[in-house]
């Protein structure tokens, strides 16, 4: 090589150089990239979410259909709409989901067949969120039968001979269980169509969820769910190491603790708070909040009691005992509810809010929250009660807004504390 670069022309010799120099630089731009990348992902320190070394509090939202919306193109303006709207108010985490097992625009049609259009909505969704600046919360599996869920695989394993007792069987029978490893697998490993980049290794994505709401009539103490809890968490950490993951849990607590039962809405759903959150591969604890349908026969008062209970309760019990930080990942109040007003829809929103910010300033507090659910105009079918949106409702955005506002504050100050 010295030989034949010394026969070089001058002028060959320095087109050499420069060749030499752009490559480096380019090299050394990657390097910088895929570092800057690396360290966008949201981390957790103690019981905060982090990143980049300042702390991460967030006021987010809910928008469960946007895989499904996006599947036919012409809709796809409503999820852009969606997103771009939650960005002007400040919201910085979108929960959707990364699932659609069987049924209209699935994207898994039968066990390890894949729909690529609806993946590529998928991909879309992502690239969607990452260009408005906002973090997604990806959940893999519903326990309810809405989208697939539990009992979609119930009736694949049946049709392929499986002995399945009902839907809890879900938690234990191996064939169900590799159909459920097989989807996170498929999905994390997936290479975004748009960004080029593989969902592993996107920072746009905040966490994993295992399971939106599981829960288990056949076992109230929450030992059965724990076992499924312990070998998928561990699986999806084996996959992806570079995410943050969460359970999917609504709150209830179990049998570990019988004491904290008292806490419950007068039931259990095969779930616990304290041991399901226990696992070390689960990175951050979750609540879902619904005192007017959990407590529909109690008056507003009541219910904003046992919301405030509820919020207070968890936040302590994952600072002291499980020392993981906590998300409250669905709340909201639906117009279906007797006396529904926009005006208190706002001042529950402004109470949950209130409490949330003072839970904060304890330093016991909650890591951020997600209102059940953002929506976009013309998404009358997907409506549940609970859909706000925030081109038509002005005083709930001011409110939202607001909240936002708050925690970017409250992101500063503690990052003032710190230096």
């Amino acid at each position: 090589m010295l030989f034949h670069l010394d026969k070089m022309s001058l002028s060959h010799r320095a087109g050499y150089v420069v060749g030499v120099l752009i490559t480096l630089l380019a090299l050394s731009h990657d390097c910088q990239a895929r570092v800057h990348s690396h360290a966008r992902f949201v981390r957790i320190e103690g019981t905060r979410f982090v990143v980049h070394g300042s702390d991460f509090v967030f006021n987010g939202f809910n928008s469960y259909w946007m895989m499904h919306v996006a599947a036919e193109p012409s809709e796809r303006h409503k999820v852009s709409n969606t997103l771009r709207e939650a960005a002007g108010a400040g919201l910085s985490v979108c929960r959707t989901w990364a699932f659609s097992d069987g049924g209209d625009r699935a994207l898994q049609i039968s066990p390890g067949v894949y729909d690529e259009r609806v993946f590529q909505a998928l991909d879309f969704v992502i690239s969607e969120a990452s260009r408005n600046g906002i973090r997604l919360i990806l959940s893999f599996v519903n326990n309810f039968k809405d989208y697939g869920g539990r009992q979609q695989y119930v009736e694949w394993a049946r049709n392929a001979g499986v002995n399945v007792n009902g839907e809890d069987d879900f938690y234990t029978n191996p064939t169900m269980k590799e159909y459920y490893k097989n989807h996170v697998k498929k999905v994390t490993t997936r290479l975004n169509t748009v960004t080029k980049i593989a969902y592993k290794d996107d920072p746009t994505i905040m966490a994993w969820e295992l399971m939106n709401e599981p829960r288990c009539k056949a076992d109230s103490s929450g030992r059965k769910v724990n076992g499924w809890v312990q070998e998928m968490a561990s699986f999806v950490k084996s996959l992806d190491n570079k995410h943050l993951l969460e359970i999917g849990m609504e709150g209830f607590y179990g049998d570990s603790m019988p004491e904290k039962k008292v806490n419950n809405p007068g039931y259990q759903v095969g779930t616990d708070f304290i041991t399901n959150n226990l696992s070390k591969e689960i990175d951050f604890t979750t609540i879902h909040a619904y005192p007017d349908i959990w407590l529909s026969g109690q008056n507003d008062s009541a219910q904003m009691a046992f919301m405030q209970r509820w919020m207070e309760t968890h936040s302590i019990d994952s600072n002291r005992i499980l020392k993981k930080p906590l998300v409250l990942a669905e709340f909201g109040k639906s117009n279906k509810d007797s006396g529904h007003s926009l005006g208190a829809r706002d001042q529950y929103l402004i109470t949950v809010y209130e409490s949330m910010n003072k839970f904060e300033r304890t330093g016991e507090g909650i890591g951020g929250s997600l209102v059940w659910q953002l929506m976009g105009e013309g998404m009358d079918l997907y409506g549940d009660g609970y859909g706000i949106i925030l081109s038509q409702h002005a005083s709930t955005r001011a409110v939202i807004s607001a909240q936002s506002h708050k925690m970017t504050t409250f992101g500063r100050m503690l990052l003032g504390r710190k230096h």
